[in-house]
This record gives C-alpha cells, structure tokens and sequence, in this order.
C-alpha cells in the first residue's frame, strides 16, 4: 500500500495543549477508561439537572454538532440523551430532502425542529451541510453557496434574537486518525454499514473539507453564536470536554424533583382471561 500522503498545515490536525493529570491517560497520551468512565457518570447526573433546569425555565436550548466523518459526533450526542428524557433532550438528524423540501428556502425544513420552552434539540448535522457537504461534493452552486454564508449568520442572529440559544460544536479529527477509524469500520462486518461512500469520497477530499470548514468559520463564526472546535483525536477526551462545555454555558440549579410516593393498586372487581389463551414468545433463554 502507498503510504498516505499529509495534509498541509491548518487542516484539521489540532490536538490539545491543556491536559488533566498525567496519570490520567495512558502511554499513548489517551484517557484511561476508569477515568473516563468516572466523569461521564458524573456529567451525566448533571445533564440531568440541567435537563430539569431547561424545563423550569422554558429555556429553548439548540445545540449543533458538526464535522468530519468519524470524528465522534454521534458518541457525544448518545452520551448526553443517554440518560435525559427524549420528552426534553431530542435528536434531529435528517435525512437527504426530498424533491418538495429541495425547492423550498434553504433553511425551512430545519425550522420545523427547533426547540419550543423547555426544549433542548441536538442536531447531527444542520443546515451547514451547504457550507460543507454539498460544496464539496458540488451538490450546489456557487451562488447557493456564497447566498448560504450571506444569509446563514443573519438567521442564526434571528434565532438568538427570539430567546434560542445557539451553541455550535465542530469535532475536529486529524487524517491520520480518521484513516483508522476508517480502516476499523472495513475491518469489522457489523460496522461496515457506517463507511459509506460519501465518507470515502471525504477523506479523499480531506483538504477540500478542510478549506470548505475555514471559510464556513470566516463567515459564521459569529459573536451571538461562535464556534467551539472539539479535537476528536481521542474520542473519549472529546466526549468529557465537549460536555463538560456545554454545561458551563448555563447556570443551572439542582432542581430535580423530590422522590414521590408511589399509589397502593385500587381493587377494582375484575377477572381476567386465562393466561393460556394467550400467545408468548419462545423461552429460549
């Protein structure tokens, strides 16, 4: 196999320089999993309360999660609403539009999913698939584009300005670590479903990305909703910082409720069919 060639200098190759304990991580400078494994149940309980604390509120919470393929996106989202109400904490992750929603405004089909009081929605992936995506991969024109950095900072001004919060994530893996979680997913049959061929076509296209992501921040990376770059290099240091960031941007209070008193079944006069009348699954186990 060639070797592979590298990328130039200001691709997505950042590593952070602010590090925990050196006992913390392990002799390839990653973070030891009891460690980690510690925090995240941590962060957790406080996702928890801030999940009550939206909720108090009527806060309107939009959390954007962006970046390549690979770089851990879909773990940070599952580690959050892994213990959150779906109620409250919700996913949008849409799919390819459809011919309707391609004639429609760019930015339309998006607004339907933002969050009403009380309400914190993540998107895997948003309208910045314009800026990026479909730049790249030449799914739209140059207009559609220069019109998508024209406009896309103003609507995100108009979101803050209706009382949303807007926080943006961009989860920045470096070529080298994207090629190994690649090559994992090719490896393994049951993960061979997530190496599509847009990914392939991306990490070909790994400095095309990298010049698309610096000229969406040039234009979006505005003061009422900056960007905030996640190195990814190590998913799980990205998943505890990333967190851990998200919870800083709110002054939440402990507000989870008080255990209730569970109610004693009321005796209604009742007599149920037989059991055997009914159809179980196997016991196989």
């Amino acid at each position: 196999m060639s070797k592979n060639p590298t990328p130039p200098a200001g691709a997505d190759d950042i590593r952070s320089t602010h590090r925990g304990e050196p006992d913390n991580y392990t002799k390839k400078g990653r973070l030891r999993k009891d460690i980690y494994e510690d925090e995240m149940e941590r962060l957790q309980e406080q996702l928890v309360q801030l999940q009550y604390w939206i909720q108090s509120q009527g806060l309107k919470v939009l959390v954007i999660f962006e970046g390549r393929g690979s770089a851990g996106k879909g773990g940070v989202i599952r580690r959050i609403t892994e213990r959150t109400s779906p109620r409250t904490v919700r996913v949008a992750a849409l799919p390819k539009p459809t011919d309707r929603q391609q004639t429609q405004w760019y930015f339309q089909r998006y607004v339907e999913h933002l969050p009403a009081a009380g309400e914190m929605v993540m998107f895997d992936r948003s309208w910045y698939n314009r800026s990026n995506v479909e730049w790249v991969m030449g799914f739209c024109t140059e207009d559609e584009h220069a019109e998508f950095l024209r406009s896309c900072p103003e609507f995100e001004r108009m979101l803050v300005r209706s009382g949303i919060i807007v926080i943006k994530y961009w989860f920045s893996v470096s070529y080298e670590e994207q090629r190994k979680r690649f090559e994992a997913r090719n490896a393994e049959p049951l993960k061979r479903w997530k190496l599509s061929d847009m990914d392939l076509a991306e990490h070909e296209l790994y400095v095309r990305y990298s010049m698309a992501k610096d000229t969406t921040f040039q234009y979006t990376d505005i003061k009422q909703a900056p960007w905030y770059v996640v190195p990814s290099d190590d998913k799980r240091t990205a998943r505890v910082n990333c967190i851990s960031h998200l919870l800083s941007q709110f002054d939440y209070e402990d507000v989870i409720p008080d255990p209730v008193e569970l109610p004693v079944m009321k005796d209604v006069p009742y007599v149920r069919p037989p059991m055997h009348e009914q159809t179980f699954v196997p016991l196989r186990y």
